[in-house]
């Protein structure tokens, strides 16, 4: 882990402000440590500039409160929604993460994010 922290991935504003507990269990550790390893820090090593984590792991109740799909990825830590800063920069980096292993890759509301999941 080289570019990215356990602790972004499960940081979160609303977490916070809706006191809701967001700790991921052993196996989301794991996870978002892979993906971690095998796709956001290849990314932005290939990127070149930094990447920011909008959303990583989710516990099913902030999941429900941000509106997220219930079979979400991000329940798990093996998903995180991301950005470069601009919606060119996100287009550079949806390139490359196309290159990368991935089970799904979403270029979300114009490309102010991009959704990756391993």
């Amino acid at each position: 882990m080289k570019y990215f922290t356990l602790q972004e991935l499960s940081d979160s504003d609303t977490a916070v402000r809706m006191n809701i507990d967001n700790e991921p269990d052993k196996d989301a550790v794991e996870n978002m440590r892979r993906l971690i390893d095998v796709v956001l820090d290849p990314a932005r090593e290939l990127l070149g500039v930094p990447i920011r984590v909008n959303s990583g792991y989710r516990s099913k109740m902030l999941n429900e409160e941000v509106g997220g799909v219930k079979q979400s990825y991000h329940l798990s830590g093996r998903a995180a929604d991301i950005t470069a800063g601009s919606v060119s920069a996100n287009r550079r980096l949806f390139a490359i993460l196309r290159k990368l292993p991935h089970k799904e890759l979403i270029w979300e509301k114009g490309g102010i994010w991009i959704h990756v999941a391993l």
